[in-house]
């Protein structure tokens, strides 16, 4: 699926990332794809994002969609060519958009859930979470804060940076037995640490996929006002 070169702006986006026990994400990941490790631990997570003046590019930012959506993630790694590639499986969207809901998977990659948003966010505070159409959940309550945390696996805020960004690649299942790939080209690339008070996920939450012990959260990062582009990627059979 081939689209053209969309433009806008990362209002905000929400990283929370988890650890996850490798064998417990190998059953959810289609072919060609396998657990990207992090010191022996597989790492997945939720991305919350408001996107902004949405658009091909080089049209005007004025006419641009604006929509908050949401993305449950694995880091993956697979073969193509004889090269080992990186990006993440997303094996769920989830998007306030009722055109993203409708045009997903058939205009532009990846089928996105028709989900309400509920968003409220100041003084570095940020509590977003959604109930989808058939009842799929996230909530979330971060606050900004100076420090990355001590007990992450990742050590340091330049560490998950690092990964986090190697992950621009990312494919999600399509409508007709296909993944859909798209590419993100941020021009900057920043995050903050955020401290995270609270978060649910019926994904992550759900112990007949995740036994209890073989999720972990990890660490919370922030990212705003991220000008960017979006490229498809080729279709995976």
């Amino acid at each position: 699926m081939q689209l053209p070169v969309i433009h806008g702006y990362i209002d905000r986006r929400i990283l929370i990332n988890f650890t996850v026990a490798p064998h417990t994400l190998t059953p959810l990941l289609p072919a060609p794809f396998r657990p990207k490790l992090y010191k022996d631990q597989a790492i997945a997570g939720i991305c919350l994002i408001r996107l902004a003046h949405i658009k091909p590019k080089g049209w005007p930012d004025t006419i641009g969609i604006r929509s908050e959506n949401a993305a449950h993630r694995i880091a993956v790694e697979w073969d193509e060519d004889g090269i080992t590639k990186e990006g993440v499986y997303i094996p769920r969207r989830d998007t306030s958009s009722r055109w993203n809901a409708l045009a997903g998977g058939r205009i532009f990659p990846g089928k996105h859930h028709l989900a309400k948003f509920r968003v409220v966010e100041g003084n570095g505070r940020y509590q977003v979470g959604f109930t989808s159409d058939d009842n799929t959940y996230i909530s979330i309550d971060a606050s900004l804060c100076g420090q990355f945390p001590a007990s992450s696996t990742f050590d340091t805020l330049e560490n998950a940076s690092a990964f986090f960004e190697k992950g621009s690649m990312g494919y999600s299942p399509g409508r007709s037995q296909t993944l859909d790939g798209l590419c993100l080209q941020a021009y900057r690339w920043e995050v903050k640490p955020l401290q995270l008070q609270q978060v649910a996920s019926s994904f992550f939450d759900n112990t007949a996929m995740f036994p209890k012990g073989t999720v972990h959260f990890d660490n919370a990062l922030l990212m705003t006002g991220i000008e960017h582009e979006w490229r498809s990627l080729k279709t995976i059979a």
